[in-house]
């Protein structure tokens, strides 16, 4: 039977072996690296639970968790914050079987009131679920025409557009003009903006494995950026901004494709598009572009309610607030923003 065992955040020669397993397990994912322990714990200040399995000395498992508490959006076990897959890597069903048994645990001697995995394969079909997210995923063709014609036709007008306006793309060295554009954009939406310091600590944890790509006109002014991941042989653009005049640019069209073809000259396999939740603008973009929705399997135990939790904007209750951010100054609601949303997780 595998035994159990939490991550030290200071032990460097363990987390390396846990990262090595990552890398090397078909199930896990990029937000199963050993770096997001060290995130969690110093930007969101969130008490972090990075369980693994051994069997012989080896590694065969791990399941990282974080505690989030709030007054407003509760209290909860969750594998894990900010990140859209998570739940149980394993080499084999022992393994799992023994993190999830050790996460439930926990959980209960916690007193949180849920324990949220968040995986891309269901392992529960009796436990609650939550049914909102989706997730696109699609593989890269190896030749970078093959890829501009698998657009379909609409939005391809579109990327060329973004190229016959004259739109550059660059890699940025900082953060600065992606934030800029990224704070903007969700204070558009309503919704409070992460810290930039948290979007610098992406890049100095995961160095090349995390980069900027900003879309600027022909004059230089940044009308479009993305960050994004990179695991293995995929792409994950994860967060991203738009400046109001990025949509007449087609910026954003031109953004994604200038992602793409790049990966494709790396020779990068997969191309994934991330997390939407259904009947969203982002999910029809999506879909435009040609990618299938996939369903994300996240389950829950529930121990103090009686319900999956919904701390999502979809959420009717939010309605009012959401309105009420959008009339914030973006000033204060940058210095606002990550006091709230570092509980959203």
């Amino acid at each position: 039977m595998p035994t159990i065992h939490r991550l030290d955040p200071r032990d460097a020669a363990t987390a390396r072996r846990w990262d090595e397993f990552v890398f090397a397990c078909p199930k896990a994912t990029f937000f199963h690296r050993s770096g997001w322990q060290r995130l969690m714990r110093t930007v969101f200040r969130h008490e972090t639970h990075f369980l693994f399995s051994e069997s012989g000395g080896r590694i065969d498992g791990v399941l990282p968790l974080a505690r989030v508490r709030s007054l407003l959006f509760g209290h909860a076990l969750v594998s894990l914050p900010f990140a859209v897959y998570g739940g149980v890597a394993a080499d084999h069903e022992p393994a799992a079987q023994a993190l999830e048994h050790e996460a439930q645990q926990l959980a209960q001697r916690l007193g949180v009131e849920h324990l949220e995995l968040r995986q891309l394969e269901p392992r529960h079909p009796d436990w609650p679920r939550q049914d909102l997210y989706v997730t696109f995923r699609k593989p890269i063709a190896p030749d970078e025409e093959a890829n501009l014609l698998a657009i379909p036709r609409k939005q391809r007008a579109m990327v060329r557009k973004g190229i016959q306006r004259g739109l550059q793309a660059h890699l940025d060295d900082g953060v600065e003009r992606f934030f800029a554009l990224y704070a903007d954009n969700v204070h558009r939406h309503g919704t409070p903006a992460l810290p930039k310091r948290y979007f610098q600590a992406l890049r100095d944890t995961f160095g090349p494995d995390c980069d900027v790509l900003t879309v600027t006109t022909a004059e230089g002014r940044p009308v479009s950026s993305v960050l994004s991941f990179y695991f293995r042989d995929e792409v994950l653009p994860y967060y991203a901004g738009d400046a109001e005049a990025a949509r007449e640019l087609a910026a954003n069209d031109f953004k994604y494709w200038e992602l793409m073809r790049r990966a494709c000259a790396k020779g990068l396999k997969t191309f994934d598009y991330g997390r939407s939740k259904q009947g969203t603008g982002s999910y029809a973009f999506k879909k435009n572009w040609g990618f299938e929705p996939q369903p994300l399997h996240y389950e829950y135990r529930l121990y103090k309610r009686d319900a999956v939790p919904q701390n999502n904007p979809a959420n009717a209750k939010f309605r009012l607030m959401i309105e009420a951010w959008r009339r914030l100054p973006l000033a204060v609601a940058n210095w606002l923003g990550p006091h709230i949303v570092r509980n959203l997780g």
